[in-house]
């Protein structure tokens, strides 16, 4: 591999991962299993709540 194709494979890499840090991320927040049974808590009681009144 000579210089020059080097020294621009070089230069495409960072520009790819500059490019993808501006991306927008489409990738949902990892919610825990704890979390996930606390909304759903939640929910439950705000039904409840919400059909007695």
């Amino acid at each position: 591999m000579n210089r020059r194709k080097k020294g621009n494979q070089i230069l495409k890499a960072r520009a790819k991962k500059a490019n993808a840090k501006l991306a927008p991320r489409n990738k949902a927040k990892y919610v825990t299993k704890a979390e996930r049974a606390q909304l759903a808590e939640q929910a439950t009681q705000d039904a409840v709540s919400a059909s007695e009144g």
